[in-house]
């Protein structure tokens, strides 16, 4: 009897099973892993807010703009602020909610020395201000720039890119990922969340060419449950990663979760192009699995903002809790699918007044520079009362602007 008798017969397959079993693992973890963490989490580290300050020149530039008179269909103000950087030099910011008209010297109605919109200023869901290189706000497209896809609904412009009109195309577009959202009741009252759009501008006239739906959201029952993506977006290796919310108009839900989804590079414009992050994987047609978000005393606001930070990914929003509408705080993850981290400690942004509240932090790259990171907050009156909150925005009209500052990370 041989020797071996007693052990496993060796065949010429057995190299062969071993390299098929290690080409299925690699395709999983391609599958799984985002590409480009893959090497850079090695050197990823925690981030903090090391200083801020506030930006008063950027600032001052919007009320400058906001106040001038000389015309009355241009910009006084508007939130949902977000910006991209055009191939010539000058930069679009994209607004929801935005009041045009004219601005009135002080005194106010009610005898306020402040400056003051009429009341009888109009109101358009969204509005694009262009502008110049030199960073002086120069025009204000007619608006609304996206038109209400039908009655009771209407389109908030949020993250925006240059890509190429097609892939390897030498001919720019502006692609703007758009939140479309339908009047509805209480707790909804800033609408019911339909659905995801990106929408095609020209270059370098900014015309609007069309609109193509990504993600519609009205099969999902409870609106609460309902993604929208491009809170805001984040170029990392091959990859556009954006970032998308539920909402948290409920009571029952004091924080809203974050998802993410990612699309190859310049192509924004293809529903087919886009996959979403399930829990474990990539997916086209999965449903999205929050990355951030229990519910109690760690999530997000309807809006937040993304940056990457060397290796790091850093998420800006305002606080859960009490502090939610006076203080930004962040989250560091070393990919964009977390886990997170934190939250770690927030600062409080200069607020106008007592009784108004701060929102939407957004980090702006098309402005920043020089190891600092600009970023802008929105305020509002707060009021559940829309008429009052409405009332007071017309009375004082620095409110309801963007307001801005700047900021340093560093390691904790």
């Amino acid at each position: 009897m041989p020797d071996d008798a007693g052990a496993p017969r060796r065949t010429g397959a057995g190299p062969v099973v071993v390299l098929a079993l290690v080409l299925a693992l690699a395709a999983v973890l391609l599958t799984v892993l985002p590409d480009d963490d893959r090497e850079d989490g090695r050197a990823c580290t925690a981030r903090t807010v090391r200083d801020w300050a506030p930006d008063e020149p950027l600032t001052g530039e919007f009320a400058r703009y906001g106040d001038d008179a000389t015309r009355t269909d241009d910009w006084t103000g508007g939130d949902g602020t977000h910006s991209v950087r055009l191939p010539d030099g000058r930069v679009l910011w994209l607004f929801s909610d935005t009041y045009l008209g004219r601005v009135h010297p002080p005194p106010n109605p009610v005898g306020e020395s402040v400056a003051w919109r009429d009341v009888a200023t109009p109101l358009v869901r969204n509005s694009a201000v262009v502008m110049s290189p030199s960073g002086r706000l120069e025009s204000t497209l007619p608006a609304p720039v996206f038109p209400d896809p039908a009655p009771q609904r209407w389109r908030w412009p949020v993250a925006a890119r240059v890509e190429p009109r097609s892939p390897g195309s030498a001919e720019k577009v502006v692609r703007v990922l758009l939140w479309t959202r339908t009047a509805g009741r209480s707790p909804w009252i800033y609408g019911v969340p339909t659905a995801t759009e990106v929408a095609t501008l020209s270059l370098p006239a900014l015309r609007l060419e069309g609109i193509t739906t990504v993600l519609d959201q009205t099969a999902v029952a409870d609106p609460a449950r309902r993604v929208l993506f491009g809170t805001t977006a984040v170029d990392a290796g091959d990859w556009t990663y954006v970032f998308g919310g539920t909402d948290a108009q409920a009571a029952s839900r004091p924080t809203s979760h974050a998802y993410v989804a990612r699309v190859p590079r310049g192509r924004l414009g293809e529903p087919g192009a886009w996959e979403y992050w399930d829990g474990a994987r990539w997916t086209v047609r999965g449903r999205p699995a929050a990355v951030l978000g229990d519910g109690e005393d760690k999530g997000v606001g309807s809006a937040f903002g993304v940056v990457r930070d060397g290796r790091t990914y850093v998420l800006f929003t305002m606080a859960a809790g009490t502090e939610g509408l006076t203080t930004v705080t962040a989250y560091w993850a070393c990919s964009p699918t977390g886990p997170w981290h934190g939250p770690t400690k927030g600062f409080g942004p200069p607020l106008p007044g007592d009784g108004v509240a701060a929102y939407n932090p957004q980090v702006h790259e098309a402005v920043g520079g020089g190891g600092r990171l600009v970023l802008s907050y929105d305020v509002n009156w707060l009021d559940a009362n829309a008429a009052a909150a409405q009332l007071n925005i017309t009375r004082d009209v620095s409110l309801y602007r963007p307001r801005f500052v700047s900021l340093r990370l560093a390691a904790p």
